[in-house]
């Protein structure tokens, strides 16, 4: 029997934001981060080469970089990482906003809105969370510059 190989394998279902938000409420305290850091985790691996100054988030205390790519069908891909691991959770929830949908649709979601319910300012430190609206700003205008 022939052992079946990862290419082979489909990824798991990435979940939705709703059902992240649904386990983050029954999670206390450190349980929270241990989901953050597995949610980053499972985001998809992003080519060093692709780490560069162009695709670095400015304004992040740990280096955060997103690259965009667009689908056939016109929609957004996010690419991104971190080398904070509560970091690239936290990355992983905006992407969850956000990825495989159209130009459009990423620039009328109100991105904090939707990340409102995780309440990450007082969960986490001020220096974890101090580059999210400069991660959604990025992404609110790369989607703005495909849309038009």
């Amino acid at each position: 029997m022939r052992a079946m190989t990862d290419a082979a394998t489909p990824p798991p279902p990435q979940p939705t934001l709703d059902d992240v938000r649904e386990e983050y409420e029954f999670l206390e305290g450190d349980d929270r981060y241990r989901l953050l850091v597995e949610l980053g985790r499972a985001l998809e691996p992003m080519p060093d080469a692709l780490k560069t100054d162009a695709t670095l988030v400015r304004g992040c205390s740990a280096s955060v970089w997103v690259y965009p790519t667009v689908a056939d069908d016109g929609t957004l891909h996010f690419l991104a990482d971190s080398n904070a691991a509560i970091t690239k959770g936290i990355i992983a929830l905006v992407l969850l906003t956000v990825q495989d949908r159209a130009p459009a649709a990423i620039t009328a979601t109100d991105i904090p809105a939707a990340l409102a319910p995780f309440d990450l300012k007082s969960q986490l430190s001020s220096n974890r969370t101090q580059g999210i609206p400069n991660m959604i700003a990025l992404i609110r205008d790369t989607a703005e510059r495909y849309a038009a």
